[in-house]
């Protein structure tokens, strides 16, 4: 038996199944775009732990920051006194969001769906309103809150349904519905069927906002068509919703902007932060508008650990080098060069169907050759016979390839994971 082997017999020994695996691979060490497995072998890292490791793994300057952090304090606790890290990465991340956020306040917790939940509770509290508008193929988080807000997959909800109350979810503008010519007609029609769910069955006075993913994450790295994520804002404007912007996944620079909305000069009340701002570390985030967070009374929300300053430090490291190691730019052009490359392939491989995302969040999707349609039975072992080859990967939607390294891929690397993930689609 291997250690990777024994290793995965201890895991199915102890874990309950509810944890799902895309593949039976042991991690026991990272180095920038690369892990490695309890046998010594090596994985080029298209997953970033879901789009966590911005910066990669084992940045020195991250693990440098925890290590000072550690030597001086762990946790004291946000409710019990003032820890100088927590304030430290607010003030940073204001610093970088768009419009009037960078005027606004926030609160830290321990993920983004953690934050999500934060997010819908201050929405209904500011608001003194019941419902929140949500999206058809959005994922949002599994706990009970945030949960009532995932649409991306029945199977997350099984016999759990009841959970929904208070979320009332609406079609996000996909290729995939069966309506409107054109990206622009689709992100219209979508936008018209709000409003007449707002005639017919949402009173707009028990509305409290609309949670969005700029870009679908789970649901299959779908970008909105032009006009879509405006029309929200504009909806939100005419009938006083707060329009709270869901950026676990997209946000911190995955899109090659800090923010997925600056794509589209789109400014939300709420924006909701996780995965990439713990540099590794647990972590989450929720900045309102100055006027939004000042009116949530004091004992409306709270966390033990939320912003613990281990956390922090990793957030503030990572957030440097995105910003001194030019990391937006190479998410751009390297993101491009690799859709380049997907564009490429498609020609000649009628398995390829969709390439599409921003930046380094790209969605792959596999498709049956005779028919276009989503090959959802073929999608799983093509994950898991990837990442064996020597390429981990996840997927997202029904049949994509969910590529979503670290921002420091270099070209080179991108063509080594590339090569590997063709060769594998070609058999």
């Amino acid at each position: 038996m291997t250690s990777s082997q024994a290793l995965l017999t201890r895991y199915k020994d102890v874990v309950a199944p509810a944890i799902y695996r895309y593949t039976d691979l042991t991690f026991v060490r990272g180095e920038g775009v690369y892990l490695y497995d309890a046998d010594g072998r090596r994985y080029l890292d298209f997953s970033a732990g879901i789009a966590t490791m911005a910066v990669g793994h084992q940045h020195p300057r991250v693990v440098e920051a925890v290590i000072q952090q550690a030597h001086r304090l762990f946790h004291a606790a946000a409710h019990i006194g003032v820890m100088e890290p927590y304030v430290a990465l607010l003030e940073k991340v204001r610093s970088l969001a768009p419009g009037h956020l960078r005027e606004g306040k926030g609160i830290l917790l321990n993920s983004g769906s953690e934050a999500v939940e934060a997010a819908l509770k201050l929405a209904r509290y500011v608001t003194g309103r019941p419902i929140i508008i949500a999206f058809r193929h959005a994922f949002h988080g599994r706990p009970m809150g945030a949960l009532a807000a995932t649409a991306s997959n029945a199977a997350f909800r099984r016999r759990l349904s009841g959970l929904a109350v208070g979320v009332h979810h609406m079609i996000y503008p996909t290729p995939r519905v069966p309506f409107g010519r054109s990206p622009e007609e689709r992100g219209q029609m979508a936008l018209e069927l709000i409003e007449e769910a707002l005639r017919t069955v949402l009173p707009p006075e028990d509305v409290a906002g609309i949670l969005v993913e700029p870009i679908l994450g789970e649901g299959g790295y779908f970008v909105p068509p032009p006009g879509f994520l405006e029309g929200l804002r504009a909806l939100c404007d005419r009938y006083g919703f707060l329009l709270i912007a869901d950026e676990v996944q997209t946000g911190l620079g995955r899109t090659g902007r800090w923010f997925a909305v600056e794509h589209w000069g789109v400014e939300p009340d709420i924006l909701v932060l996780g995965k990439a701002l713990g540099g590794g570390l647990p972590l989450g985030a929720v900045l309102a508008r100055r006027e939004i967070a000042d009116a949530w009374d004091p004992g409306a929300h709270g966390s033990t650990f939320g912003g613990n300053p281990l956390a922090c430090q990793a957030g503030l490291a990572t957030i440097a080098v995105i910003e001194e190691e030019g990391l937006l730019e190479n998410a751009q052009q390297v993101g491009a060069y690799l859709r380049e490359r997907f564009e490429e392939a498609r020609t000649s491989m009628p398995m390829i169907g969709d390439v599409r995302g921003l930046g380094l969040m790209l969605g792959v999707e596999v498709v049956e050759p005779e028919t276009g349609r989503p090959a959802i039975d073929r999608i799983g072992p093509f994950v898991k016979a990837i990442s064996q080859a020597g390429v981990v990967i996840t997927k997202c939607g029904e049949s994509t390839l969910r590529i979503a390294p670290p921002l420091i891929l270099t070209r080179e690397q991108a063509d080594e994971g590339v090569e590997i993930i063709l060769k594998v689609l070609r058999g």
